[in-house]
């Protein structure tokens, strides 16, 4: 029930155009972040090996 609450306000905020591309722009971010993340992980393993 509370999700439901908060599609519909999101709906209501945001209306049905800008969805998609909201959605779009939050899987890039989540991307970014995971390649960050990643590199960052990367980025200390060579230095543990050193």
């Amino acid at each position: 029930m509370k999700y439901l609450l908060l599609v519909l306000v999101i709906l209501l905020l945001f209306g049905t155009k800008k969805l998609p591309e909201l959605g779009r722009s939050f899987g890039q971010s989540l991307r970014e972040f995971k390649d960050a993340t990643k590199g960052l992980a990367d980025d200390e393993e060579t230095k543990a090996d050193r």
